[in-house]
């Protein structure tokens, strides 16, 4: 493998950390409301997290996201790797991850954000995340059992608190001696998923909620003898 291409793996692992932030920050839209019709997007408020938040240039139009929503995840990374000029590697990627593996080994990330381009392993993850996305649909339509929501959260919680500690031992071991572009999109991924974690236990309040007043709507129309669904 040539110098070049050392240095393109473990950005590509930064830049996973921030993609699936994104993916997080997609799924965590308002689900459909029991007619099958999505409701209007309602302000979420944020906890503060430390750091600046993404200040987006004013000379590009923020990119938009399959749903027509903006990607604001994208626009933010975008952005990162905009203002650091891309630096030409001098010598082997400043950055030991298998000394991380050894540091951090039940850390998600050696199952899901790694590169690799091995067919079994893809396949793997493409199982793994199959399952997540049928639970988080049983969530969405208020289907999920009480144990499966609380399955639901607890999953999103150790991918966050996962990506958090990944990315903040490789700055705290490798900060001084990373491309200002990996160390950008690091630094990206804490915020991001610090906001994450902030959120995570009123959406989990939110859909046990719903789920209760979705289970007792069903309970009445039952003692009513049927008829339309509610």
């Amino acid at each position: 493998m040539s110098t070049h291409a050392r240095w393109k793996l473990p950005l590509a692992s930064a830049g996973v950390l921030v993609l699936a932030m994104g993916a997080w920050l997609t799924l965590g839209g308002p689900p459909a409301d029991d007619t099958g019709a999505a409701p209007p997007a309602a302000p979420v408020a944020m906890t503060p997290v430390q750091g600046p938040a993404p200040v987006f240039s004013g000379g590009a139009a923020v990119p938009r996201m399959q749903d027509g929503g903006l990607d604001l995840v994208g626009a933010a990374a975008a952005q990162v790797q905009a203002e650091a000029p891309p630096e030409e590697p001098s010598g082997p990627y400043p950055v030991d991850l298998e000394a991380l593996r050894a540091k951090l080994p039940d850390n998600l990330y050696w199952e899901t954000g790694v590169p690799t381009t091995e067919p079994a392993e893809l396949r793997r993850r493409a199982e793994v995340e199959a399952k997540w996305n049928t639970l988080f649909g049983r969530v969405q339509s208020n289907e999920a059992t009480v144990e499966e929501v609380q399955q639901h959260f607890e999953h999103r919680r150790k991918v966050s608190e996962d990506a958090i500690t990944f990315a903040t031992t490789m700055l705290a071991d490798y900060g001084d001696k990373l491309p200002t572009q990996d160390k950008g999109l690091l630094e990206l991924s804490v915020r991001l998923h610090r906001a994450r974690l902030a959120e995570i236990p009123r959406q989990q309040e939110d859909a046990l909620a719903r789920r209760e007043a979705h289970a007792q709507r069903q309970r009445e129309w039952r003692e009513r003898g049927g008829g339309r669904q509610p």
